[in-house]
């Protein structure tokens, strides 16, 4: 050992070998001698080395392993979350939790984790990053990729004694018998190199605290479009005219023959209102063709019923009405069927006919401020012509489902359903106008009572405060004039009394 080398630290003792079967014979004793933190460099792989120097198994395969199943367990718990409890969503009529849906997400978060736990396991057990291995230090080392083989036994090896490590090491033959000292080249990093990662770190940090910026702050200025047009769709929006086809209308109607999934229903009797049975024998041709029009998607069944008379047509046009309608609403009617109709008439029948359904909506109270010419005032729900009686529950249907004179029908926009449940509600509304109290549940009566005579004592108070106004103001008035006589004819009689002294 040289003078140098002796205030170093010695990190083990490397040993050259000219040949393979020479290395492997050194390989074999120094692994019999009981050394296990040992290693070779060869030029080339050499076939059994890691045996003939007592190596275990690398653990890095059960590493990827576990960093696989570690992803398949994320990814599957991750769309069981939110696909079937968080978000539930449905794609193409899967169930929630679908577990052969769920493979590809697990596939590739397996594959990503195992990678990450391969990579990352290969440093942490050949302990790198290692920007510096003191066997560098020996100018011979350069030969490992030529045609040298070197053995190296490392100071940490619990056997190691420098001394007794390099008798063993020229016993078995090793040649060049050197100690591993520390590397003394410099080790700080170079000003620039450490400049130069600072600004990459800095300038990496840019477009995160731009996008940082943007999201709390607010401009005036358009955002930056990417992909114009995914921002900027030229899909038409409702309501927009379109030049694509002759009327003019972006929204297009529903196509004659389609039907939803799951929404067919083939009962004629509840998607018109009419008894077709009854309509098949008294008007048979009718009847086809109602049929007819239904098979083929086409709701026209209001004018092939005859509803386009309205409430104020009179008893004449009712009376030329030998449709068959349905008297009586096909559903089960209960609460929830009164509260789904009052929310589909206060969506699409308010408008017109106002929330107590008098005809009064908005719509009818802004024809009438502007004086609208071409108007017709919806209906009133209250007419007698329109109760249940005269105007049965099947006909009240066919209306809103085709329309009547300018009303235009809502078989497109409201499901046959909800419909029957907005024609349950104008019942309701009706009877709320002229029901009796035994009309209204028991328990409800005793506060309905309640109010009709708190409402009668306040009429009564007010008629009686009312009598007592007009008797004082008529006593007042009878007062005024005949204070007003007594001044007259004190008047009077002065008058008189000055025209005696002048005579």
């Amino acid at each position: 050992m040289t003078e140098q080398t002796k205030d170093k630290k010695v990190h083990g003792v490397v040993a050259e070998y000219t040949d393979v079967d020479s290395l492997m014979a050194a390989c074999r004793r120094i692994r019999d001698a009981g050394y296990k933190r040992t290693d070779a460099f060869t030029p080339f792989p050499v076939h059994g080395i890691d045996d003939a120097l007592g190596i275990k198994p690398t653990v890095l395969p059960w590493i990827a392993l576990g960093a696989g199943a570690t992803g398949t367990m994320i990814a599957l718990a991750m769309q069981i979350w939110m696909n079937g409890i968080d978000y539930q969503y449905i794609i193409s009529g899967k169930p929630f939790i679908s577990l052969p849906a769920f493979i590809p997400v697990a596939f590739e978060l397996t594959i990503l984790l195992a990678s990450f736990g391969t990579f990352f396991g290969m440093w942490a057990l050949n302990g790198l990053p290692r920007f510096s291995n003191p066997i560098f230090t020996n100018p011979r080392f350069d030969r490992a990729t030529d045609d040298t083989f070197f053995l190296y036994i490392d100071a940490k090896d619990p056997q190691f004694d420098q001394a007794g490590v390099e008798r063993l090491l020229g016993d078995a033959g090793g040649e060049q018998i050197t100690a591993v000292v520390d590397d003394d080249t410099p080790t700080k990093i170079p000003r620039f190199l450490l400049t130069a990662i600072v600004s990459v770190i800095a300038l990496s940090m840019i477009p995160a605290l731009i996008v940082a910026k943007m999201r709390v702050t607010t401009s005036d200025k358009p955002r930056f479009h990417i992909f114009m047009d995914m921002d900027l769709s030229p899909a038409k929006d409702a309501q927009q005219t379109s030049t694509l086809f002759a009327d003019l209308r972006a929204m297009r109607p529903d196509v004659p023959g389609t039907v939803a999934r799951g929404a067919f229903d083939g009962n004629l009797d509840y998607l018109t209102g009419i008894d077709m049975e009854e309509l098949s024998m008294t008007d048979a041709p009718r009847a086809q063709r109602l049929v007819a029009a239904y098979a083929q998607g086409d709701d026209a069944s209001g004018q092939e019923g005859g509803d386009d008379e309205s409430a104020d047509s009179g008893d004449a046009a009712a009376q030329t009405d030998k449709t068959p309608w349905l008297k009586y609403n096909p559903l089960d009617v209960d609460m929830d069927v009164l509260q789904r109709g009052q929310t589909q008439f206060g969506i699409y029948c308010a408008t017109c006919h106002g929330l107590d359904g008098r005809g009064n909506g908005l719509v009818n109270q802004r024809a009438q401020r502007i004086l609208a010419t071409a108007w017709v005032p919806p209906s009133n729900m209250h007419d007698p012509t329109l109760y249940q009686d005269q105007y049965p529950d099947g006909k009240l249907f066919s209306t809103i489902t085709n329309g009547v004179r300018k009303m235009a029908g809502y078989a497109s926009q409201i499901e046959p359903e909800d419909r029957w449940a907005i024609v349950a509600y104008v019942r309701a509304l009706q009877k709320s106008q002229n029901a009796s109290l035994d009309e209204v549940p028991s328990a409800d009566r005793g506060t309905i009572e309640q109010e009709v005579a708190d409402v009668k004592q306040q009429l009564k108070e007010a008629a009686e405060a009312e009598r007592q106004r007009q008797e004082e103001a008529a006593a007042k008035a009878a007062a005024e004039e005949a204070e007003q006589a007594e001044e007259a004819a004190a008047k009077e009689a002065e008058s008189a009394e000055a025209e005696n002294t002048e005579e």
